[in-house]
């Protein structure tokens, strides 16, 4: 065997050792049971990393030569070095995931842009987007993606894996999760002042770009249907654990997963400061018809929901809704209920360099408190973390808190 596969399959079977621990099992029934609205407690997770900078005892460092070989190996070093460090409730699961080499998944959205860094290593950098679709000569040059799988390419990945990892774990190639947050493509190709003002003067138009992106998309799903690239057995959904009784749905084939039997997630950022009826009119009633395909919806990301839950709730498989570090957690907790999951988001800025242990604690305390006044199914997740000043071990400290806060 070459250097390559002597790695992967030392790497393979310590992940393997971990795969099998009963406490996988365990903690994928809890991941369960919150999304089947069961919850045995609040879980936790960690997601959207600054991962250059935690490799500090070089745990991290890829070995392998070949590319394709280094891609899988950083992804079992990841896993590794998250079980290793900071595993809160994450699942190993007893297999390598592969993924699809897809083209042309970009939900029509081309994206012309300057951008800004201030760490040449991070992939979060500020963004400045030029005006593509002001008019409806610019929105009627858009086109249809046109989606395509290297399948050679991916059978030829699948044999390798399945060579390497023999006799110690399955190897699949996996498929993908639906974005279906069209106001976050929208707003990648007008710049965000633009698109308020036109909410306010060119309704119309407005609502035409929307149903535009919402059409792209449609025709992104019905072609990775087509394709057999939705992915019914993904672990995660937008950050979080994906295991639910309700999913696949009746009729469900492995190879050919349809939108009914997956999550999917969507979002409007862009819509943080603009009230209830304005979201629902172009956003909400514009696209139920898509969102309503899935078997289950995560909502929301950053923009705060607290005052928008009525709305959400109209999207008819609604499971889990965000609530963003910028809400009013009581108000969020009472208008979620015991329907769905309230989907805490923990405030990165106090691990942005230092420890912020009474903020942390205040917070995680706050949502806790909230939810169990009002019975009702959460998380606590850790994401858009865009530093930790080099300091790998803030991630543990917060993790070691928020599971003594959950389990206690």
């Amino acid at each position: 065997m070459s250097k390559d596969f002597l790695i992967l399959r030392e790497l393979g079977l310590k992940l393997a050792e971990i795969a099998a621990l009963p406490v996988q099992a365990e903690k994928k029934n809890m991941w369960r049971a919150l999304n089947d609205l069961k919850p045995v407690r609040p879980m936790v997770y960690l997601d959207q990393l600054p991962w250059h900078e935690l490799n500090e005892n070089n745990e991290l460092t890829l070995i392998c030569e070949d590319d394709f070989l280094r891609s899988v190996e950083l992804e079992i070093r990841k896993i590794l070095y998250r079980w290793n460090h900071f595993p809160a409730d994450m699942v190993v699961e007893n297999r390598i995931d592969i993924p699809k080499t897809v083209h042309g998944l970009l939900y029509g959205a081309d994206i012309d842009e300057e951008t800004l860094s201030i760490d040449s290593k991070n992939d979060i950098v500020s963004h400045k987007y030029v005006d593509q679709c002001s008019t409806l000569e610019e929105l009627d040059q858009i086109k249809l993606d046109k989606i395509w799988v290297d399948e050679d390419l991916d059978k030829r990945h699948l044999e390798i894996c399945q060579e390497i990892f023999d006799g110690i774990m399955p190897v699949r190639l996996s498929g993908i999760c639906i974005h279906g947050g069209v106001w976050d493509r929208i707003s990648q190709m007008r710049p965000a002042e633009n698109i308020l003002i036109d909410l306010i003067d060119r309704p119309e138009f407005t609502r035409q770009v929307v149903e535009k992106f919402r059409d792209l998309t449609m025709s992104a799903i019905d072609q990775c249907e087509a394709l057999g690239l939705l992915d019914a057995e993904a672990p995660l959904i937008h950050c979080t654990g994906a295991y639910v009784s309700d999913l696949p749905a009746e009729g469900y084939n492995p190879s050919q997963a349809r939108a009914k039997d997956c999550w999917a997630f969507s979002m409007a950022q862009i819509f943080s400061t603009v009230g209830p009826d304005i979201h629902e009119e172009f956003e909400i009633d514009l696209l139920k018809p898509l969102l309503e395909r899935f078997g289950l919806i995560y909502y929301g990301c950053c923009e705060p929901l607290d005052r928008k839950v009525s709305i959400i709730k109209k999207i008819k498989n609604v499971r889990k809704i965000s609530m963003s570090p910028w809400v009013n957690m009581d108000a969020g907790a009472e208008a979620i209920g015991r329907n769905y999951v309230y989907s805490g988001k923990a405030h990165p800025t106090f691990i942005a360099g230092t420890f912020d242990e009474e903020s942390i604690r205040k917070q995680a305390v706050h949502i806790l408190d909230a939810c169990k006044r009002n019975d009702t199914p959460c998380e606590i997740i850790l994401k858009d973390v865009s530093t930790v000043g080099y300091k790998p071990q803030i991630l543990e400290q917060w993790e070691r808190l928020v599971m003594s806060l959950v389990t206690s």
